[in-house]
């Protein structure tokens, strides 16, 4: 026969503080009661008792001169008033993770909320957590109370509720509240308080109960989280709940060949020492017994945890913001989303998944609270480190994104690592503003690391230069008469506008930059401008290219051969007199001449007489010629012509 213990079995961590506030005072003699069972185990309660600390039941029971123990499952506020009222010594041994729910209900319901916590309403915590209330809070028991709570609730669209659980509460139960809650209520915050050690016992006796013949589940018939993995086990093998050794009979394992054991959170690793050497006795084969304790049961010391240390976790909980795991302590592991990774566009859910196995490091222990905070982030770091000092001063390229703006440069982040890239490295060429980089990806490489410190600098320039360089090549291999580029203006003289072409300039002649006259280039473009533009000459030897900009089909000679055929009538403005007629302004680019014999039907002595510069008139296209690029207009010829009065008949002569 085969006996697996469950890793995870025996105290949590608030059990073992409170106890250990107990019997404190135990060894030291001083007088003190336990305000109720200190926690739900017989054996503990009664080995307490024996060495001078017992529970009572109301706070006036509680000895004059004696301090009264707070139990691990809290009590009302009310509680606490009454003995600061009635100034008896106290000391709080609630569990943190319970004290955590006393204070997220307290300032919910003060805000107005509807707390309702899912929970057993008989269970001592959750009588605590109630009396912790300062407005509406309610308990359910499942998904199915909560369903009828909320059917009978009046206004509830109109509230704001807070949902809760107690920290025994079953996972799976739990997460059907929670989802449910989601669709029901609108204003809805929800705190996640089930003790992560409990789901790890529910979990780890889940999994251990489907590969074994039967179950023992040892801890107190009134402890609510032993009561949990009995449930748990019992829904996957033949379970049976002990709590003393002398309750085991040989019948309980006869006929199994795998025989898994758990105990619950109020359950001391004495006792369950003490269930699995009853069992030894009575099997037929050891099966090197003493050695299977020793692997159960390691020292704690080994478990004990340090701030720097790497520790192998499981992921227990995945939430949208964190993740929760188990690292084989007491304590309860958190990682944050930023712990995870520098991409705050990636979710934990994105990373890992419950029951992935997980390297991490520690950053924060603490023990008062029975939690630690710890890093993927760092780990990947220092593994990634060994990476970077391999590529010190080669050739071979890394990217990263440039995170920080900092005095003398920028710090680029790849794969965890932080490299300093100083200002003369940071751009293709100096002076350029570093801002302009931030949040940007990068490629560089390290020019040199301090393994010591845990520093390297790194170049982005020589990438740079090295890229822009074969840019050059290519485009002088490939560069042709009549290409055209997307160009960005780079610099302005007066001659002309060079425009980067990628890694190249060429030159936009200003006499190319429109066909309309242009007196300099900043009348047209300006630095930064992207422009179309087009090759008209190349010369490779030199390194020289000339560009063009204006478009043929914006030549407004090529519009007028489209639009103004001679014979076309149009609107034309007076730009300049002549003393032989005016000129006037048909489309931008485009003069023709009113000579002063086509002004007026009329004699004209000079064109100011009749018109003015500014002055819209109708005109007739009455010739063009392409070649000279000249255009003549008339208006004489959209006027009739006066009409001649005819000379009066001489009267005839009368007859004789």
């Amino acid at each position: 026969m085969q006996i697996k213990v469950a890793k995870s079995a025996g105290f949590c961590f608030g059990v073992k503080r409170a106890v250990g506030i107990a019997e404190k005072y135990a060894e030291s003699g001083v007088p003190a009661v336990t305000l109720g069972e200190i926690i739900h185990n017989p054996s503990v309660v009664e080995d307490l008792r024996k060495r001078g600390v017992y529970p009572v039941e109301r706070v006036e029971d509680c000895p004059e001169g004696a301090t009264l123990i707070l139990r691990s499952h809290g009590v009302p506020a009310a509680t606490v008033e009454e003995l600061e009222r009635r100034g008896i010594p106290y000391e709080d041994a609630t569990c943190p993770f319970v004290a955590r729910i006393h204070r997220i209900v307290e300032e919910r319901t003060a805000a107005g909320d509807v707390v309702i916590i899912t929970g057993n309403p008989d269970h001592a915590e959750v009588k605590g957590i109630l009396g912790h209330a300062k407005g509406d809070a309610f308990v359910v028991r499942n998904l199915t109370e909560l369903e009828e709570f909320a059917a009978n609730e009046k206004n509830f669209c109109a509230k704001c509720h807070t949902l809760v659980s107690q920290t025994t509460f079953l996972r799976g139960e739990w997460e059907k509240c929670e989802k449910f809650s989601k669709k029901v209520y609108t204003n809805l915050l929800i705190f996640d308080t089930i003790c992560h050690d409990a789901y790890t016992k529910q979990l780890e006796a889940n999994t251990l109960s489907r590969e074994c013949d039967k179950m023992i589940v040892i801890g107190g018939r009134n402890s609510s989280n032993t009561a949990r993995l009995w449930e748990t086990c019992a829904a996957n093998c033949p379970t049976v709940l002990v709590e003393y050794p002398s309750e085991l009979e040989p019948r309980d394992w006869q006929g199994c060949e795998v025989i898994g054991v758990t105990a619950g959170a109020s359950t001391p690793s004495g006792k369950i020492k003490e269930v699995l050497q009853t069992m030894s006795e009575n099997r037929v084969e050891e099966n090197n017994f003493e050695e299977m304790l020793e692997q159960s049961f390691r020292d704690e010391e080994s478990k004990y945890v340090r701030n720097g240390d790497k520790v192998q976790a499981t992921v227990m909980v995945v939430k949208d913001t964190e993740i929760v795991v188990s690292v084989g302590s007491k304590h309860t592991g958190f990682v944050s989303s930023e712990e995870l990774t520098d991409d705050p566009s990636v979710k934990p859910a994105d990373i890992v998944k419950v029951g992935d196995e997980i390297t991490l490091k520690v950053l924060h222990v603490n023990d008062a609270e029975g939690t630690m905070v710890l890093s993927k982030k760092k780990v990947d770091a220092e593994k990634n480190f060994q990476r970077v000092e391999e590529v010190a001063g080669t050739d071979e390229i890394l990217e990263g994104t440039v995170v920080e703006v900092v005095k003398g440069g920028v710090i680029v982040v790849t794969d965890g690592v932080r490299v300093f890239v100083p200002a003369s490295q940071a751009t293709a060429s100096r002076n350029e503003p570093l801002e302009g980089l931030l949040r940007q990806n990068v490629r560089f490489r390290i020019l040199e690391v301090n393994p010591q410190r845990k520093r390297a600098i790194g170049s982005i320039r020589s990438v740079l230069a090295e890229e822009r360089k074969a840019k050059q090549e290519a485009f002088w291999n490939s560069i042709e008469v009549g290409q055209t580029f997307q160009g960005k203006v780079k610099s302005l003289t007066s001659y002309g506008a060079f425009v980067d072409l990628g890694g190249v300039d060429g030159m936009v002649h200003v006499s190319e930059l429109s066909w309309l006259r242009v007196a300099k280039p900043s009348d047209v473009v300006s630095v930064g401008d992207t422009l179309e533009v087009f090759v008209k000459d190349v010369d490779k030897e030199n390194k020289k290219i000339s560009l063009g900009y204006k478009k043929e089909e914006d030549n407004p000679w090529e519009i007028l051969k489209r639009d103004y055929p001679v014979g076309s009538v149009a609107k034309a403005k007076i730009v300049s007199m002549t003393a032989f007629g005016a000129f006037a302004n048909l489309i931008p680019g485009i003069d023709g001449l009113i000579h002063i014999s086509q002004i007026s039907h009329e004699r004209v002595a000079k064109p100011q007489d009749v018109l003015s510069v500014g002055q819209e008139v109708d005109v007739k296209i009455t010739d063009i010629d392409f070649d000279k690029h000249r255009v003549s207009f008339s208006m004489k010829a959209l006027i009739e012509p006066p009409v001649k009065e005819e000379a009066p008949a001489e009267e005839a002569p009368a007859e004789e």
